[in-house]
């Protein structure tokens, strides 16, 4: 069935600064500027002149931009269009004005700061509720997607000023029918996050993205990665053959419970892993509130912004004015 009827538009989006620069795109902070004045800030997410050449490559940045069109979910970074303007695609996202976990972490550091148990674990919540709403995702006809985001890691995890939660960079997904993929022949994702079936370039699903989380929060209590390598490689082969430790051996703000649930999302059996992130998210949640009142999003963001004191300028990176990128969409 057609539309009722055709608007056409222009957008134009204003640069304001880099956020983020990775090895094949660059994330920007912009304008987007509509009729009367109207200023939306978002972010731009822009790939690499050195990539446009590239079909599979744009293909899948476009299957991408799609595939995340209708993610919509408070833990997950929204994306609003997808564009291309003198031959370079780009897709305008929600901006998020806060930090990603490695930042997070890093700050932390130098702080000479700890995480409390309890945040640790509202953060790991928060991701698995993404994740169960992503995993859970189906097409038009009711058809499961089979989403899997096979790149659950600190950079990939933002925590807004806010105290808001947000999985992003659904770049190298696995899902039906949106992205080209090689998965059994080459191994996608960052080695020190992966799943045992990920590493061993096995067929994934959620359970491997389960695994990932289950990391991510070991590292959030620790204060480090126990598989993390001097090197890719060497990550990965501990991923392989690392025993999951005992983490009470490992730092006193993990109790009997606490342990429990990270063997279980961190379990090399598949059979014996979490088996979606509701599963785990029940457990993490169990685990905060069962006592009664337990962390929000308040607690995370007054944690955070004392922690990085958001009005300073210094708080984020230098902004860059002056660029314009302009895209007519029907």
């Amino acid at each position: 069935m057609p539309g009722l009827f055709t608007i056409e538009c222009a957008f134009r989006y204003e640069i304001v600064r880099k956020i983020f620069e990775g090895g094949m795109g660059i994330v920007y902070e912009a304008e987007q500027h509509g009729a009367r004045e109207f200023i939306k800030r978002v972010a731009i997410k822009v790939v690499r002149q050195s990539y446009t050449s590239q079909k599979v490559f744009i293909e899948n940045f476009v299957g991408e931009a799609k595939l995340v069109a209708d993610l919509i979910h408070t833990n997950i970074v929204q994306t609003y269009h997808l564009g291309e303007a003198r031959g370079v695609y780009f897709i305008s996202m929600e901006l998020i004005r806060g930090v990603n976990l490695e930042q997070f972490a890093q700050q932390l550091n130098d702080k000479g700061r700890s995480l409390p148990a309890e945040l640790a674990v509202f953060v790991a919540s928060r991701v698995a509720r993404g994740l169960a709403y992503a995993h859970a995702k189906t097409d038009r006809e009711g058809k499961p997607l089979g989403i899997v985001h096979r790149d659950v890691s600190f950079k990939n995890i933002m925590i807004a000023f806010e105290g808001d939660v947000k999985l992003t960079d659904f770049g190298i997904a696995k899902a039906r029918g949106f992205l080209q993929d090689q998965e059994g022949e080459v191994v996608a994702g960052k080695a020190d996050y992966m799943s045992p079936e990920q590493a061993d370039f096995q067929i994934t699903d959620k359970r491997s993205d389960i695994f990932s989380t289950g990391i991510v929060l070991a590292q959030l209590l620790l204060g480090r990665n126990i598989f993390k390598g001097s090197n890719p490689e060497e990550s990965r082969q501990r991923i392989l053959q690392m025993p999951t430790p005992d983490f009470r051996k490992l730092s006193p703000k993990v109790d009997d419970r606490l342990n429990q649930i990270l063997n279980k999302a961190m379990a090399r059996k598949l059979s014996e892993r979490y088996i979606s992130g509701d599963e785990l998210l029940y457990d993490l949640e169990h685990y905060i509130y069962h006592g009664g009142y337990g962390p929000t999003n308040e607690t995370l963001g007054r944690f955070i912004r004392d922690l990085f004191d958001p009005g300073s300028p210094s708080a984020l990176p230098e902004s860059k004015r002056g660029t314009e990128v302009t895209q007519r969409t029907n």
